[in-house]
């Protein structure tokens, strides 16, 4: 096994803004990636950005008030999408960086534990700066046992996801912007999708005040660029051997191409039709 119990120390790295008018891409790029995964026979790094957008899981269409959460977003200005996995809403927006780390499963497989694990020390690495704790800070959006906080403020959530060949962490990061704002309109969604109702299936009731961004910790001005190089520098440290060409020719190839196409095609038609009121 490689650095970070990969199946290998090779890795290939790409990075796809989110265009605002392609937010199917976002979860597009993840359903095509990871079936490609096991012809391309290495890891992936995927760091993707998207405008400012709440990414609402599977979960949350369970909301008895949808329409009425998804009108409380677009108040703020944010568009929204639903992901194809549990989970609940997370916000992205220039300050935030998705990560998404793939890789081929082992046999035996690559149990859930350690690959949070995975996410965990690469993360770990990129910031040595930071004393990171990872357990569930209850009232921060999407609340779960791989929380990512420091002095128990919340900066990152982990979720996983995988097929019969492969599997993919997802790990969003807060690395700079208003996170008070991110909070605050995660907050309004839940309030208004219950709306009075009774709370069925425990959304969380969001503090905007447990969570943060890694500039305000390090009190530095950082960009989602910088914090994709300390990604790259993480994974130098660690001593994976990082490419790029390998992956970009296979994704300028037709088959994934029309993969990509299909994989964001099905996620279009996985979103919620609004309510007229």
């Amino acid at each position: 096994m490689g650095p970070l119990d990969l199946p290998t120390d090779r890795i290939q790295v790409v990075t796809t803004p989110i265009p605002a008018d392609q937010k199917n891409l976002a979860f597009g790029y993840t359903n095509a990636l990871l079936d490609l995964v096991p012809t391309l026979k290495q890891p992936i790094l995927h760091f993707w950005t998207m405008q400012p957008t709440v990414i609402m899981g599977l979960k949350d269409k369970r909301l008895p008030e949808l329409t009425a959460a998804i009108r409380a977003v677009q108040r703020y200005g944010y568009d929204y999408v639903l992901r194809n996995s549990g989970g609940l809403a997370v916000v992205a927006d220039g300050g935030v960086l998705n990560v998404s780390l793939f890789s081929p499963l082992t046999t035996p497989p690559l149990s859930v534990d350690a690959a949070y694990a995975q996410m965990t020390q690469l993360v770990a690495t990129a910031w040595p700066e930071l004393a990171l704790e990872h357990y569930e800070i209850t009232r921060s959006y999407c609340p779960g046992d791989y929380d990512l906080s420091v002095n128990g403020l919340k900066i990152a959530g982990i979720a996983q996801r995988r097929s019969t060949q492969a599997l993919v962490t997802m790990l969003y990061l807060s690395v700079t912007g208003d996170q008070g704002l991110r909070g605050d309109l995660v907050r309004s969604f839940y309030r208004a999708g219950l709306n009075g109702h009774t709370n069925d299936w425990d959304f969380p009731d969001v503090d905007p005040d447990v969570m943060t961004t890694t500039a305000a910790l390090l009190n530095q001005s950082l960009t989602v660029a910088d914090a994709e190089h300390r990604f790259l520098t993480a994974c130098d440290t660690l001593g994976l051997d990082v490419g790029r060409a390998k992956l970009a020719a296979m994704m300028a190839e037709p088959r994934f191409t029309t993969s990509l196409e299909r994989a964001t095609a099905q996620m279009a038609r996985r979103q919620p039709r609004l309510d007229r009121a």
